[in-house]
C-alpha cells in the first residue's frame, strides 16, 4: 500500500469513526414531538399529547430485534418505579411486526407499560421516518423531545434524565 492509500484509508476510517459516534450517541433535538394519535393493544385510543406534563419515554421496537427484548426488563422496572411519579412509557412495535406475535409477547413478558402497533408506519414517519430498532425518544412534560438514542439506551443516564424532570415538575 502506498502512504497516499494509507493516508486515504485513515481519514476514511475516522470520519466514519466520527459519524458513528455522532449516529448512536442521543443527541439534545429539543424540537416538539409529534401529536399523534395512538390506539394501545386493549383498543384505548389517545394523543401524545394527551400525556403533556409528564415526561413520557418512547420507544420503537420488534419483536425479533435482540437489543430490545434486553429492553424491556429494564423499561419495566424503570416503569414500576417512576410511573407513581408521572413517567409515561410507551413501546411502539414496528410495522412489519405481527400484531399477534406483539400480543403474546406482551402477555408473556408481563409489559406493565403501554404498547402500541404502527400497523400502517405513521408513528415511525413522525418521529422522523424510524428504521433502526430499538430507537427511543425521551420527551419533557412540555411535550419536547430531550433526545433520541438509537440503539441501547444508558438506563442509568435515562432515569437520571427523568427523575430531574419530576423534580423540577414538583
Amino acid at each position: 500500500m502506498s502512504k497516499k492509500d494509507i493516508l486515504i484509508t485513515s481519514v476514511l476510517v475516522i470520519v466514519l469513526g466520527i459519524a458513528g459516534i455522532l449516529w448512536m450517541t442521543p443527541g439534545s433535538l429539543s424540537q416538539a414531538a409529534p401529536n399523534v394519535a395512538m390506539q394501545d393493544l386493549g383498543g384505548k385510543n389517545f394523543q401524545l399529547s394527551d400525556l403533556k406534563g409528564k415526561p413520557v419515554l418512547i420507544t420503537f421496537w420488534a419483536t425479533t430485534c435482540p437489543g430490545c427484548l434486553k429492553e424491556q426488563p429494564h423499561l419495566a422496572e424503570l416503569y414500576e418505579k417512576l410511573h407513581p411519579q408521572g413517567l409515561n412509557i410507551i413501546g411502539i412495535a414496528m410495522e412489519y411486526d405481527p400484531a399477534e406475535q406483539v400480543r403474546i409477547l406482551t402477555e408473556k413478558r408481563q409489559l406493565p407499560y403501554t404498547i402500541v402497533m404502527d400497523s400502517d408506519g405513521k408513528l415511525a414517519r413522525a418521529f422522523g421516518n424510524v428504521k433502526l430498532t430499538p430507537t427511543t425518544f425521551l420527551i419533557n412534560p412540555d411535550g419536547n423531545i430531550l433526545f433520541k438514542k438509537i440503539g441501547e439506551m444508558d438506563m442509568h443516564r435515562v432515569e437520571l434524565s427523568i427523575q430531574e424532570m419530576i423534580n423540577k415538575k414538583g
